[in-house]
């Protein structure tokens, strides 16, 4: 049995969840479902940066202390988990003992690459981030992203040598030993790397930010919430106690293409400097827009995950975001072309599919299925995309093998067949190639519609039609809560 480690990032908990955070816990969840059924051995994290001066901020605006304000926020990330669906297996938050013994740890196994001095530069607090004078210039100094003031300090911290790991992280991910997709994200940072890697700062004063992990031995140093953060991927696996080493290294991290610096650069630096494996892969998803732009509550166009999941339920939720947003890049949410996919895709092509069929059963039939013959449809391609992490790809794979079960209906016409009693034989194996083929569909839909693939097996079980187990997918102007 193989071993799959699959890792989301781990969102910052200055506000609430948004779309592209449930997206990519949906992301992940499709891959460790996917992997379950290959029969691995299935880690799958996620958790919660907790860590540094935007938290501060927004903990003293709310009047809290920083642990009371992220034990708050934390809580709204791992209940949304839980309303999509996703069944993860650790949940780590950097402020938690565990993670803090790990930061430190690895601290000292990189500290041949550490030095102690003056760091000039500047920063944005909004993503903590180090920026560029180049990049301050451009912005006119202040970030667009965050509408503020990019902060000019000179300060003296800890610095990590990451010029020294340009080339074997270039040889790496050039090789595909690190492999990064969509090809696009591959050669952004490889253009990153073409430039060299500068040394960066790796803590901040404690008067500063006193809400961090301490720097070990100096008191009054806090580690750079990023590379502490970063390091949450080898907590999961019990490190640095035995045994981590049969989950790690991570088979797959899925990120946003926002942090791709840290996850293709950074990171892999902090395991050469320790002398660990590197990740086997980085899946790297684009932004969610509303109507083009990006959401935004100064522009008034945010939605939250919730609002989607109150009115269509959680796996009308994973579809749209699995298949109407381009895997490989941006994609848009609108409530339009939601209520557009409820109906037309979910409700009309599969719901009434799998209604049709097990109505027909039940009036022709007596609700008794014949013998199921064997799957026909190839399914190479569908794997095939997963293994690419072309999501929407897959789906289209699925979808393809329902609409031809559609026509299938239309071209045989069962109501036809049932009016000649000499035809009996015919109609059973009519209705038992439906019933077959609807229950591969549900077979592929178990990583990305789990309960209404759960819903499908059991309206076939035991070779007999149980009509008790409902509609798939409501159709109603406004849905009701549906699989999920």
């Amino acid at each position: 049995m193989a071993k799959f480690l699959i890792s989301t990032s781990i969102p910052y908990v200055n506000d609430k969840p948004h779309l592209g955070h449930a997206m990519e816990f949906v992301l992940a969840d499709v891959l460790a479902r996917y992997h379950h059924q290959l029969g691995d051995s299935v880690l799958f994290s996620t958790g919660t940066d907790e860590h540094g001066g935007k938290i501060l901020e927004a903990a003293k605006k709310a009047g809290q202390e920083p642990q009371q304000f992220v034990d708050a926020i934390s809580v709204n990330f791992q209940q949304l988990c839980g309303e999509l669906n996703v069944k993860f297996d650790q949940f780590v938050r950097t402020s938690e003992p565990r993670h803090v013994l790990v930061a430190q740890d690895l601290w000292q196994k990189i500290a041949g690459d550490i030095t102690k001095g003056k760091y000039k530069g500047w920063y944005c607090t909004g993503s903590e981030e180090f920026v560029t004078k180049q990049e301050v210039d451009a912005n006119k100094g202040v970030c667009p992203d965050h509408n503020r003031p990019y902060e000019e300090f000179e300060e003296d911290n800890y610095i990590f040598a990451l010029s020294r790991y340009t080339k074997p992280i270039t040889d790496l991910i050039k090789n595909d030993e690190l492999l990064i997709r969509p090809t696009s994200r591959r050669n952004e940072i490889l253009s990153v790397l073409e430039s060299g890697l500068q040394d960066i700062s790796i803590s901040r004063p404690k008067a500063k930010i006193p809400w961090g992990v301490e720097v070990p031995g100096d008191p009054d140093q806090v580690m750079y919430v990023w590379v502490e953060a970063l390091m949450n991927y080898l907590t999961v696996t019990g490190y640095p106690a035995a045994g981590y080493e049969q989950w790690w290294p991570t088979d797959v991290n899925i990120i946003g293409k926002d942090i791709i610096r840290f996850h293709g650069a950074i990171w892999p630096a902090i395991l050469l400097s320790c002398g660990l494996p590197l990740p086997k892969a980085i899946y790297v998803h684009g932004f969610v827009n509303i109507g083009g732009k990006k959401m935004s509550k100064s522009l008034g166009n945010s939605v939250e995950p919730r609002e989607v999941l109150q009115k269509y339920g959680t796996d009308a939720f994973r579809y749209y975001f699995l298949h109407e947003i381009p895997s490989d890049n941006d994609g848009d949410f609108g409530w339009d072309r939601m209520q557009a996919v409820y109906d037309s895709d979910l409700a009309n092509e599969l719901g009434n599919l799998v209604q049709r069929t097990a109505k027909m059963v039940s009036q022709y039939e007596q609700g008794i299925i014949g013998n199921l013959p064997k799957h026909s449809h190839d399914v190479k391609p569908y794997h095939e995309a997963i293994s690419n992490f072309r999501f929407d790809k897959a789906l289209d794979e699925v979808w393809l093998l329902v609409k031809g079960l559609n026509q299938y209906i239309e071209e045989e016409k069962p109501w036809k067949i049932a009016k000649d009693k000499e035809e009996f034989e015919h109609l059973t194996e009519v209705l038992s190639y439906l019933v077959a083929n609807i229950l591969q569909v549900s077979d592929l839909l178990v990583p990305f519609l789990p309960a209404t693939a759960e819903k499908i097996q059991r309206t076939f079980a035991e070779g007999m039609v149980h009509p008790g187990v409902g509609v798939l997918f409501p159709r109603s102007d406004r849905p009701t809560k549906n699989a999920g």
